[in-house]
C-alpha cells in the first residue's frame, strides 16, 4: 500500500513538536528529534483507532457497506 503523509517537526526551546497536517490530531512533543518522531508514530496510531471506534459507535446498528481503501501515490 502506498500512502505518504508529511510530518512536521519544529525545534523549540523544549526539545521539538511534530504533527501530521493530513491528519488533524496527530501531533507530539520529545526532548529529542528522535523522540518526537517516536511519539508522533505512536500518536498516529491512536488517531486511527480512536477515530475507527467513533466511527463504530456513530453507526449504532445500522447497515453499512465495509469496503478496503488502498491509497496509491499519483505524483
Amino acid at each position: 500500500m502506498d500512502i505518504t503523509l508529511t510530518t512536521v517537526f519544529e525545534r523549540v526551546p523544549e526539545g521539538y513538536i511534530g504533527y501530521v497536517p493530513e491528519l488533524p490530531g496527530a501531533n507530539t512533543q520529545g526532548k529529542t528529534l528522535e523522540e518526537a518522531k517516536a511519539n508522533l508514530n505512536e500518536a498516529i496510531s491512536l488517531v486511527l483507532e480512536a477515530n475507527r471506534e467513533l466511527t463504530e459507535a456513530s453507526l449504532g446498528s445500522r447497515e453499512v457497506i465495509r469496503q478496503s481503501l488502498v491509497l496509491h501515490e499519483t505524483s
